[in-house]
């Protein structure tokens, strides 16, 4: 028994099964998590949605900021882009609940006790147990009848810090930034939601939030991530385990192996 985490799928449906292939991936015995992401600027979304819930219990994924926007744009909050990739899924006749099985998907997770998995990161100066209390807040909305005005609320770059949030909805909109857009933090705990580049470009006062000195990660605990293709995988710390390799823009697709740590790559 194997439980497999993936990295950034993005609708691209065949390198998933190429992927899966390459691993001998067998539901039942084997378990499939992903790092969200699912859908976004891939062609394959409306394939990639209706495989992975036709999973059931083998797949469980977080939400990454591609899938809110897909949510978004389902409910007619945004428009989609052409980049997007969305026409497909959301022309089909079974997208209601395609969609409707997206949102019940959780923000953060606890694969065991020593390992966090969310879209982005873990928020310096958040335990494990903090975080976790966070996105049940996040997800009790998303699953609710006020989702829709969560969606609603929640794009915009303003720098903030966690200190500077205190109504029920900012508390919301800035875990839903910190668990899917996070990249930089400052020393005063605020995200820039900006900055992309990798690390050597990055402004000299911004911390990748795997560096902040508020990161709280017990010595012997390991935070899994996708989100941030510019990182190629590489975090400096064996722990902190980057699987966005940026398969969309011609990297891999990664797959990482819970138990014996290992790594599995398809590529183009």
């Amino acid at each position: 028994m194997t439980t497999y985490v993936v990295g950034d799928i993005q609708g691209c449906y065949s390198a998933l099964q190429k992927l899966l292939e390459q691993v001998d991936f067998q539901p039942g015995p084997d378990k499939l998590w992903a790092a969200g992401d699912l859908v976004g600027r891939g062609t394959e979304a409306l394939q990639t949605l209706r495989f992975l819930s036709g999973l059931g219990e083998h797949f469980n994924t977080v939400l990454g900021n591609h899938d809110l926007h897909c949510l978004a744009v389902h409910c007619g909050i945004r428009m989609a882009k052409e980049s997007d990739k969305l026409a497909d899924l959301l022309a089909a006749p079974d997208r209601d609940e395609l969609i409707d099985w997206l949102r019940h998907r959780p923000v953060s997770v606890l694969l065991d006790e020593r390992t966090f998995l969310s879209h982005a990161g873990l928020y310096p100066g958040w335990s494990f147990h903090q975080a976790l209390d966070i996105a049940g807040d996040i997800s009790q909305t998303l699953q609710g009848r006020d989702w829709q005005q969560l969606l609603q609320s929640m794009y915009g770059n303003e720098a903030k810090a966690w200190s500077d949030v205190q109504s029920t909805m900012d508390k919301q909109v800035f875990g839903i930034n910190a668990f899917t857009r996070m990249r930089y933090v400052n020393r005063q705990g605020q995200l820039d939601l900006k900055v992309k580049s990798a690390l050597k470009d990055a402004p000299s006062e911004l911390y990748p939030w795997f560096r902040h000195p508020a990161l709280l990660r017990p010595a012997d605990a390991r935070i899994i991530f996708g989100h941030w293709a510019a990182l190629q995988g590489v975090t400096g710390d064996p722990a902190v385990i980057a699987l966005d390799t940026g398969y969309i823009w011609g990297g891999k697709l990664t797959a990482y192996a819970l138990e014996s740590g290992e790594f599995f790559q398809f590529s183009r």
